[in-house]
């Protein structure tokens, strides 16, 4: 009698959990049909966190803009879910396979590189529209048919920074980087723009877990460049300009370009801040433009002020938004095809989506920054069109 129950009960169970995973099925195809689901993987937390909150905010403004403040694109909500990579691709790949699992279309965020080059494979295995964020490795670009970027790429810093060096030939030029994807990927970039030139280019590379850079300062002084270029992201920049101000690097080297980071980090370049070119991907200043002005005045209202990669998180609600209201549908590959030679006005400037490659075109800035009591504002020196800053052309990987 006790086996006939337990037998019932577990038949009778069965039976319920079915109806519950119809009921479930049914409900998430109701929710679907009214609605995109999109999902940002992106650092929340991790060495790049400061990186990821700026892209999120701007992801946030970016939608407000693009849908008008409703939040919707042919009638349907566009559902974002956020998802935290820490920095590491190990926590990225399982974060955007699951929300693939769950029938996402749409991933978006990468603030790292090395989370950009995992994740981008993953999306094109699964025909999943992939938009990769500040993640500025040259290798995105062309990688496969599904992905794109809504940031920068270090080609584009090093047209930049090139400018700085004029006409001349047979210079020195050291790359003082992290030992990362990214910044191997500056060194990359710098040996084939600038070493292209007629200069001889060479690296430094610090490892991503070094605490002193004293050796590595030493190194660059020792070196005696005519222009020294510093590749560096996230917390430890303070410290590592801290170690080239003590070794003497500034008066070593002839000239020190390094790209404007976060406002936060205008103070950790010390006393020589105003000895030192900047190449910029933005300053809420520089842009004249009436995106530009709306999104500088939304955030003012809330005491806030745009950042180096606000336009980055902006950039990728605009892309989503465009791709979605073209296609009709979020069906990814009419998603790729309205993407594909995309121009629009964004708070950079103008912008375009090269087809053959996805390459995003942009403007990119010239700095300087000058000290105003206590604090450094930035100096914009000159503007970089996107015909000036266009990467080499890179046909996509089939």
């Amino acid at each position: 009698m006790r086996h006939r129950f337990a037998k019932a009960l577990l038949v009778a169970t069965g039976v319920a959990l079915l109806a519950a995973t119809a009921a479930g099925v049914a409900a998430s195809r109701h929710a679907s049909a009214g609605s995109y689901n999109v999902g940002i993987v992106y650092s929340r937390t991790g060495l790049l966190a400061a990186y990821g909150a700026e892209y999120v905010e701007g992801f946030k403004y970016g939608l407000r803009y693009a849908t008008g403040g409703t939040g919707k694109v042919n009638g349907k909500t566009i559902n974002v879910t956020y998802q935290d990579d820490g920095t590491d691709p190990a926590k990225a790949v399982p974060a955007a396979k699951d929300l693939i699992g769950q029938g996402y279309h749409i991933i978006a965020g990468s603030t790292s590189s090395g989370v950009a080059l995992q994740v981008a494979p993953i999306a094109a295995q699964n025909h999943v529209l992939f938009i990769s964020g500040p993640a500025a490795s040259d290798a995105i670009t062309g990688l496969n048919k599904y992905t794109f970027r809504s940031g920068r790429q270090t080609y584009e810093d090093i047209l930049t920074a090139a400018s700085f060096l004029g006409k001349s030939v047979g210079k020195k030029v050291v790359v003082f980087d992290q030992d990362a994807v990214f910044g191997h990927g500056n060194y990359a970039a710098v040996k084939a723009v600038i070493g292209g030139k007629g200069h001889t280019v060479s690296e430094i590379s610090v490892p991503l877990t070094a605490t002193d850079f004293t050796p590595f300062a030493q190194q660059a002084a020792q070196a005696k460049p005519d222009l020294l270029f510093i590749a560096w992201a996230g917390t430890t920049a303070g410290a590592m300009w801290t170690a080239l101000d003590q070794q003497n690097v500034f008066a070593a080297a002839h000239d020190i370009v390094t790209g404007l980071a976060e406002r936060a980090t205008y103070l950790a370049y010390g006393p020589a801040a105003d000895k030192i070119h900047f190449l910029s991907h933005y300053v809420y200043t520089a842009p004249k433009n009436k995106v530009n002005d709306w999104l500088v005045a939304q955030m003012r209202k809330r005491g806030q002020r745009p950042d180096i990669f606000t336009p980055d998180g902006f950039v990728a609600a605009q892309m989503i938004v465009h791709a979605l209201k073209v296609a009709g549908t979020d069906d990814p590959d009419k998603m790729v095809a309205a993407l594909q030679g995309f121009k629009f006005l964004a708070p950079k400037g103008f912008q375009a989506i090269r087809p053959d490659d996805h390459a995003m075109l942009q403007p990119m800035f010239r700095v300087k920054l000058n000290k105003v009591g206590s604090r450094y504002v930035p100096q914009v020196l000159g503007t970089a069109n996107a015909f000036q800053t266009a990467p080499p052309d890179k046909p996509i990987a089939q």
